[in-house]
């Protein structure tokens, strides 16, 4: 019996010291607070980012559910004395605070949240134009996102920069040359917006041929010394676009018109020694005025030529031709390594402005035609240049005993193969065949250093080099002009004959041939069919 005391006694004791060591005491929650003047602290940024810390707070409570008053559904719970962290997109909200006691009791609050962002700041927009293609780039403090409206229509062209793109370019290509408003609109994701404007003008650059009729080019001028100029009809009627420009009363001796821009035209003019010719036609209101063209670098302005040409005709259409090797008086030489992009035109150039108006148009550098026999080195409108092979080194210069007459300067240099040559004009020959008859002859005139230099010329197919002949003489004057004759019909040891039914059209001469180049210098003019 006393054993089952005992046992009983232990698990008595046992028990009781359960319950101490589970605390089931709660008697202290009946005297515990009620919850009650909840509310919440919200604590916003302000980096445009949205995002919200909310601190709930009241008294008597443990925890709280907070429901966050956009799209999201389900309350948030968070401890007594926690926050949480929510990003908004900007707006007003209404946040709900319930905070929950230790009887199991609630207190309810619902507070007003306005998220705003700050607008973009310190936007800074690069608009750049070429020709038709405009490029922008932006930046701002705050801007996550960029409107560009063209001016052009309505639409535009998103483009989601964020700070570390900025700069970046976007670009557009106008269907049509005009002035247009650029706008950029900068946001930050909230309603207020930062915006940029600015007015372009748009356009191809004025270029070779000057013609006034494409309507996508800007055919702005730069006058100077008083000359005024704008785009008309053609005052001859015929419904075309001309250039008119007027020297008013009191304008300079030197007054005139810079076709196109400072910065000249997009290609250089293409010039060549011999073939550096411009025509512009004119309508002058009288004959015998100096009509003067300068062309340029506009990189600098010391790289120049200028020539003059006179009116002939008065009340009417003329095209004037101008040779750039022709310089005027005291003014630079035409130099082939230069580049001329930038051209002017002075009309009654030297006479002080008296009212006078000039029309203008088709500034143009003149084509030139295929070289051809006879070969005079004295047309302004043939393309007289050469082919040097094998050492030779030729230029278009003037006689060295009459500067009336233009001649082709051949020197073979030093170290020049023995059969160093010239081929008059390109690949292609002359633009005619040589008659198809008997063996030809033909003559040149040349100026030789020396006395027995054997001259070789040879005739060939341009498709066929091996449709050749040559024949050749030997010089027999020193230091002045001789005309030599050349009998195909007697061609050179070892090489073919004339033959009938091929088509000579291309043609070659060869000075002291058979010898090694040493500097020796040769004249030659009047290629021809004897």
């Amino acid at each position: 019996m006393l054993k089952y005391i005992g046992s009983f006694a232990l698990l008595a004791l046992m028990v009781v010291s359960c319950k101490k060591e589970h605390f089931d005491d709660v008697s202290f929650v009946s005297t515990s607070a009620a919850a009650g003047k909840t509310s919440a602290m919200f604590t916003i940024t302000q980096d445009n980012t949205g995002l919200v810390t909310i601190t709930p707070s009241g008294e008597g409570t443990v925890s709280y559910d907070v429901t966050l008053g956009d799209t999201t559904k389900t309350p948030v719970t968070v401890s007594a004395g926690k926050s949480i962290r929510h990003v908004y997109a900007e707006g007003s909200y209404q946040v709900k605070i319930t905070g929950h006691d230790l009887k199991g009791g609630t207190s309810t609050t619902t507070q007003a949240l306005t998220v705003s962002y700050i607008k973009p700041q310190d936007l800074v927009v690069k608009v750049n134009v070429t020709n038709l293609t405009v490029s922008v780039s932006a930046s701002a403090k705050y801007a996550t996102f960029y409107k560009v409206f063209y001016g052009d229509s309505t639409t535009y062209n998103p483009e989601p920069f964020t700070l570390a793109m900025a700069n970046q370019n976007v670009t557009h290509t106008y269907a049509s040359a005009g002035t247009y408003t650029v706008r950029v609109v900068a946001l930050s994701g909230g309603a207020q917006t930062t915006t940029f404007e600015s007015t372009i003008k748009v356009a191809k650059p004025i270029s070779l041929p000057v013609t006034f009729e494409d309507p996508n080019t800007d055919y702005t001028m730069s006058d100077f010394g008083g000359n005024v100029s704008v785009l008309v009809s053609d005052p001859a009627g015929g419904g075309g676009h001309v250039m008119k420009t007027t020297k008013p009363a009191g304008a300079e001796v030197w007054a005139g018109t810079t076709v196109g821009g400072a910065a000249g035209f997009p290609v250089p003019v293409p010039l060549k020694p011999n073939a550096a010719l411009m025509s512009v036609m004119v309508y002058s209101p009288a004959v015998g005025l100096d009509i003067k063209l300068k062309v340029e670098d506009h990189n600098d302005g010391t790289h120049s030529v200028e020539t003059d040409v006179l009116t002939t005709k008065a009340g009417q259409w003329e095209t004037l031709v101008f040779d750039l090797t022709h310089t005027s008086a005291g003014t630079p030489a035409f130099n082939a390594s230069y580049v001329y992009d930038k051209a002017s035109l002075f009309f009654d150039f030297g006479v002080a402005g008296s009212g006078k108006v000039f029309y203008f148009d088709n500034l143009q550098a003149t084509t030139l035609a295929q070289i051809d026999l006879p070969v005079t080195f004295e047309s302004s409108t043939v393309d007289y240049t050469v082919s040097d092979f094998g050492g030779n080194a030729s230029t278009y210069v003037v006689d060295p005993v009459d500067n009336t007459n233009h001649c082709m300067k051949s020197v073979k240099s030093a170290g020049a193969e023995v059969w160093a040559g010239t081929t008059m004009g390109g690949a292609n020959g002359f633009a005619t065949v040589i008659p198809q008859t008997a063996a030809p002859k033909m003559t040149v005139r040349v100026y030789s250093p020396a006395v027995g230099l054997d001259i070789k010329l040879k005739l060939e197919e341009h498709g066929d080099g091996t449709h050749s002949v040559e024949t050749d003489v030997l010089t027999t004057k020193a230091g002045q002009w001789e005309t030599l004759t050349f009998d195909f019909s007697t061609a050179a040891p070892s090489t073919p004959a004339w033959n009938a039914g091929y088509k000579y059209d291309k043609c070659s001469i060869f000075f002291d041939f058979g010898v090694s180049g040493s500097g020796k210098t040769f004249y030659w003019d009047d290629v021809k069919l004897f």
